[in-house]
């Protein structure tokens, strides 16, 4: 903050704002706010509201709640105690607000300063509305904010406190409050801190909106404002004394098209409420200080977009500032003046033209505005594209290879909220104790449902719901059929995952576990005998059994790969030596037919994990395999994922479950190759 006092651009906007505070006073802020807050400021009360009506004073000059009249009251006290004019109170308290807004802004948009210094602190959008016209609504947009910028922070008690705050200080905030239901439901990680953002609207409801609405004369000021008919002014006139009211009919459009998203991340939903607030704004007759609203939402944009962008924004808040003067002038010049200015535009025919022309320029302005909001930070947001059309995985491998632990980790990473997984165990044919298992094996094509397990994963992938049985490995039988939902992200792992073209056609990244043989046995046998409870002679009996299909069924499949992850003992020896003081030690070999971004991650991986990398391109197709060796840890992991794909890490839950070893460097490959077919799907 110190630097910015020896800003240039920031002295002038501070030096402006400040003159424009002792020089002008508005006629909104000369005949209702200062009154209103002179009169409720002699005997403080809990409603202030019957004060000033029992004053003889407007029903309609303060029509807010508590949270206005609070941000309102310490500088006007104060005024009133050294006996300064109390306009020059309620001048500074906007400022306040200003300068606020301006610092919070920042945090939402690092390293912008001088953009937001020329997007928000030298705009007419800000000044005119505030410092000319006296208009109060920085205070309710400062507070809505606020509250984004808390839920950005995971703060959810805090932001929720905020936003009921902000409809306090001015009830149409009241629009953004089913947007942030929306998000909060739609955004999967975040859900489960939704009863956190209830328990923060609620406790300020308790303080805030019940003790405003109990006060009676508050709630009935607030609702004969003139403002709040200027909604339903803008109308369809279907005949027969029915009417479509263009501005609700907007709002509940826009409303259902956010519901419509099937997952919501911040910049997406911060965009959509902003863009609600533009449009609302185009659509009515609005007060000058209702364009303040459009403000966080044109410097993101501009923050994010390019200079045309900045030219669009600039000239409407030029036409704005013109357009606003033009009609401030009628009121704050002198009646003489007045007429003078009349007189320069050709009479008051040619100035209610002129007028009209100026606000037709501002409403284009303002709808080629919101269409490359939409076009550009809507449709082109990975998570509105993602909503479009899960993510769809596939692993395969051998029996023992893995699998399933593989699939858990990658689960673990976006959270068991934002994956829907099937396993091709669940489509066996027959349960385990039938004599057909005596014919052939599982292993075997044949044996299982694969028409079954592709209906369902595409159903999955086109956002159905299916209705599936899950094998269970210690009874060997089929459970009853349950629900799984579609979901962001699919996960299709099974023995056969890769052998059926339209399987692999349905993929946005494949892989194949090709464990070293000796150590899938090892791990099978500690699997089956363990965990599943079968015998050592029957588990080595069925690696006989199963050796021909596995060489003619499974194995072949990694060639349709996207990536071969296989996991080796640095030694084979380790495996007849290994115990619980002598535990096994691996390497990863990787094998990827598009490249892995090999040179970033090998710097990554040795340099910050401390690992042994060795990688060569194999063909002039780009396929690259890798060897890594070494031992890490799930900080590391997640360290070397911020670095190696920072544009994913938003699809991971809160706090993803990375894992130690080699499995997380599994994890953290899988979710490069995430990242790279996320980016080449989007483009």
């Amino acid at each position: 903050m110190k630097s910015l006092l020896f800003n240039p651009l920031f002295v002038t906007g501070l030096i402006l704002r400040v003159a424009l505070i002792m020089l002008v006073t508005a006629p909104a802020v000369a005949e209702w706010y200062v009154p209103f807050m002179d009169i409720t400021t002699q005997q403080l009360t809990l409603n202030p509201w019957r004060t000033w009506l029992e004053a003889g004073g407007s029903p309609i000059a303060f029509p807010y709640g508590y949270v206005m009249w609070l941000f309102l009251l310490p500088l006007v006290l104060l005024c009133k105690l050294l006996s300064v004019p109390l306009a020059i109170g309620y001048g500074f308290s906007l400022l306040i607000a200003d300068l606020a807004l301006f610092v919070l802004l920042q945090h939402l948009l690092p390293g912008r300063r001088k953009l937001l210094l020329f997007a928000y602190w030298l705009s007419p959008l800000v000044i005119v509305p505030s410092y000319v016209l006296g208009l109060n609504d920085l205070v309710p947009v400062l507070l809505l904010t606020l509250s984004l910028h808390l839920l950005r922070q995971l703060k959810m008690e805090h932001a929720g406190i905020a936003v009921v705050a902000a409809i306090s200080a001015k009830l149409s905030m009241l629009m953004a409050l089913p947007f942030f239901a929306i998000y909060l439901l739609h955004n999967r990680p975040v859900r489960q801190l939704l009863p956190q953002f209830i328990k923060g609207c609620v406790v300020a409801l308790v303080f805030l909106t019940v003790p405003f609405a109990l006060t009676v004369d508050g709630p009935a000021m607030l609702f004969d404002s003139p403002e709040m008919a200027k909604v339903y002014l803008l109308t369809v006139d279907l005949g027969s004394r029915v009417s479509i009211y263009i501005v609700p009919l907007i709002y509940l459009v826009t409303l259902y098209a956010s519901w419509r998203v099937r997952r919501l991340n911040y910049d997406l939903f911060s965009i959509i409420l902003g863009l609600v607030f533009l449009l609302i704004v185009l659509t009515t007759p609005a007060s000058p200080g209702w364009y303040l609203w459009t403000i966080p939402l044109l410097v993101q944009y501009q923050a994010k977009s390019d200079r045309i962008a900045i030219v669009l924004a600039t000239l409407f808040a030029s036409t704005y500032a013109v357009t606003t003067l033009m009609d401030a002038a009628q009121v704050l010049l002198p009646e003489h003046w007045q007429m003078v200015l009349v007189q320069l535009q050709g009479g008051p025919e040619m100035t209610r033209h002129i007028n009209s022309l100026l606000n037709t320029t501002l409403f284009a302005i303002g709808i080629i505005l919101a269409i490359r909001i939409a076009r550009e930070t809507i449709q082109r947001n990975d998570y509105f594209r993602l909503s479009q059309h899960p993510f769809v995985i596939g692993i395969a491998g051998d029996s023992g290879a893995g699998k399933d632990t593989f699939s858990d980790a990658i689960k673990h990473l976006f959270g068991g909220h934002s994956v829907a997984t099937i396993s091709g165990d669940d489509y066996h044919l027959w349960d385990r104790h039938k004599p057909m298992w005596q014919v052939m094996t599982h292993l075997n094509p044949m044996a299982n449902d694969l028409e079954g397990f592709a209906r369902d994963l595409l159903a999955l992938a086109d956002g159905k719901t299916i209705h599936s049985r899950h094998y269970d490995h210690a009874t060997g039988k089929m459970s009853r059929p349950c629900h799984i939902k579609s979901n962001d992200f699919i996960i299709a792992s099974g023995l056969h995952a890769l052998h059926v073209p339209i399987l692999r056609d349905c993929y946005n990244l494949s892989i194949y576990l090709d464990i070293d043989e000796n150590l899938r046995r090892h791990f099978k046998l500690e699997r089956d005998v363990k965990q599943r409870g079968h015998s050592v002679e029957r588990v080595l009996q069925s690696f006989e059994r199963r050796a021909p299909d596995s060489e003619n069924f499974i194995r072949p499949q990694a060639a349709h790969a996207d990536i071969v992850l296989s996991l080796q003992p640095i030694h084979p020896r380790m495996l007849q030596e290994s115990s619980e003081k002598h535990p096994l030690r691996f390497k990863l070999v990787v094998s990827s037919r598009h490249g892995l971004n090999e040179l970033l991650l090998t710097r990554v991986l040795v340099g910050v994990c401390g690992l042994h990398v060795d990688f060569s391109v194999r063909n002039q197709s780009g396929a690259v395999e890798m060897v890594v060796e070494g031992e890490t840890s799930a900080d590391d992991m997640a360290m070397a994922a911020q670095l190696v794909c920072p544009r994913v890490l938003e699809f991971l839950d809160i706090e993803p479950e990375w894992r130690d070893g080699m499995i997380g460097v599994m994890q953290l490959i899988t979710l490069s190759h995430i990242n790279q077919a996320l980016t080449k799907r989007f483009i």
